[in-house]
C-alpha cells in the first residue's frame, strides 16, 4: 500500500516535537519536509529544534525549510516561556552549531506550494502552529488549497475558553488573521483539533513517567527537554491554572498528527462551519463553532470532539520507541 504523503508544518515545541515523532514512526507515512515557523519560539530555535528531532531519530534526509519569523499582519507578539525560551525547556545539549548548513536554501512556503503542486490531490498538511505559511501560501498560489489531499490543525478553540487570553487558544492568537484566511479560504477537507478537545484528553502522568523512561534516544531527549518545563510538571499543572479541565498530562500537538495517521483515534466529530473572530479585546482569534448555519458557509470542517484514548496512547508509546527502520 502507498504511504501516505505528509508535509508538517511547525512551531517546534515539545509538544511539537512528540507530534513529529509520531510521524516518524508511523509505518504508513512518508514525510515529505517539515517547515517551520515562529510561535512557541524565534524561527531560528524552531529549524534548530525539528534538526535535533529527525537527529535523535535517525531521519536527517527529511528536508527543512525556514518559513515565516512573524505573524501575516506583523507586529509584536507577546512573549512566550510556555516550552521554555527556546521552545525545548532551555536545555542546549546537543544543539547542532552546523544547523544553518542544514537548512534548505528554498523558502518554506515555496517549497510547500512545490511539494503539492509535484503530488496534487495526494499531499495532507499538518500544522502544528501559527498557521502564517499556510495563508502565506494561499496568497502565492490561491488554488493550493485544492490541490491538498486534507489538512489537519492543532488549534483555535469550540467553547470560547482561551489558554493565552479569556477566549483565545495560542496558535490562533499568535496570528488571528492567519487562521482566519485558512479557515475560510482552505476549502479541502480540514480537521481541528481545539484546545478544548486535548485538555478533555489528557493522559496520567504516571503514563507520561513510563512513556519518557523508555530506553531510547528519542525517549532519552523527551526526558531531557521536559526536565525543567513548568508545562510538564505535575505540581504546576494541579494548580489553578488548570481550572477548566483538571490536572494531567496533554501533548496537544500529537492529538492532531494522530487523527492524520489513524482517522479511528476519533471517535466523534462535529462537522459545521467556523470562523475565527478578528476584533475586540477579549475575543479576538477565538474560533466560533456556527452549528445553526447563520454564517450561511458552504464549507464545513470536522472539530474533533472525542478521542480513543487507548489507540492515543498505543501512537504516543510507538513514537518514542526511536530510531526505527520503516
Amino acid at each position: 500500500m502507498a504511504k501516505k504523503l505528509l508535509i508538517i508544518d511547525t512551531d517546534c515545541g515539545i509538544d511539537d516535537a512528540q507530534a513529529i515523532m509520531m510521524a516518524l514512526a508511523a509505518p504508513g507515512v512518508q514525510i515529505l519536509g517539515i517547515t517551520c515557523c515562529f510561535g512557541n519560539t524565534a524561527v531560528d530555535n524552531v529549524c534548530q529544534n525539528v534538526l535535533r528531532v529527525l537527529a535523535v531519530c535517525e531521519q536527517q534526509q527529511i528536508p527543512v525549510f525556514r518559513g515565516a519569523a512573524v505573524s501575516l499582519v506583523g507586529g509584536k507578539q507577546a512573549p512566550n516561556d510556555h516550552f521554555g525560551g527556546d521552545g525545548f525547556g532551555d536545555m542546549l545539549e546537543g544543539r547542532d552549531p552546523q544547523w544553518k548548513e542544514k537548512i534548505q536554501k528554498e523558502h518554506a512556503v515555496d517549497a510547500m506550494i512545490r511539494l503539492v503542486n509535484e503530488n496534487q490531490k495526494q499531499v495532507s498538511l499538518v500544522g502544528l502552529g501559527p498557521l502564517t505559511n499556510l495563508a502565506l501560501a494561499l496568497r502565492l498560489d490561491p488554488q493550493f488549497p485544492q490541490k491538498l489531499n486534507e489538512l489537519f490543525i492543532m488549534g483555535g478553540n469550540m467553547e470560547g475558553k482561551g489558554n493565552v487570553t479569556l477566549c483565545g487558544e495560542f496558535n490562533f492568537v499568535m496570528d488571528p488573521e492567519s487562521a482566519y484566511v485558512v479557515l475560510e479560504e482552505f476549502l479541502c477537507p480540514t480537521h481541528i483539533a481545539t484546545w478544548e478537545y486535548c485538555c478533555r484528553h489528557k493522559l496520567t502522568w504516571e503514563f507520561f513517567n513510563e512513556l519518557i523512561n523508555q530506553d531510547t534516544p528519542a525517549a532519552r531527549l523527551m526526558k531531557l527537554i521536559t526536565s525543567r518545563c513548568w508545562s510538564y510538571s505535575k505540581e504546576a499543572m494541579m494548580n489553578k491554572r488548570d481550572v477548566y479541565f483538571g490536572p494531567g498530562f496533554v501533548s496537544y500537538d500529537s492529538y492532531a498528527m494522530a487523527a492524520f495517521i489513524d482517522r479511528a483515534v476519533v471517535t466523534e466529530n462535529v462537522e459545521c462551519p467556523v470562523r475565527v473572530e478578528l476584533q475586540g479585546s477579549i475575543c479576538r482569534g477565538m474560533m466560533a463553532l456556527d452549528q445553526t448555519n447563520a454564517l450561511r458557509k458552504s464549507h464545513r470542517v470536522f472539530v474533533m470532539n472525542n478521542c480513543d484514548l487507548a489507540k492515543f496512547r498505543n501512537l504516543l508509546t510507538e513514537s518514542l520507541r526511536q530510531p526505527l527502520n520503516k
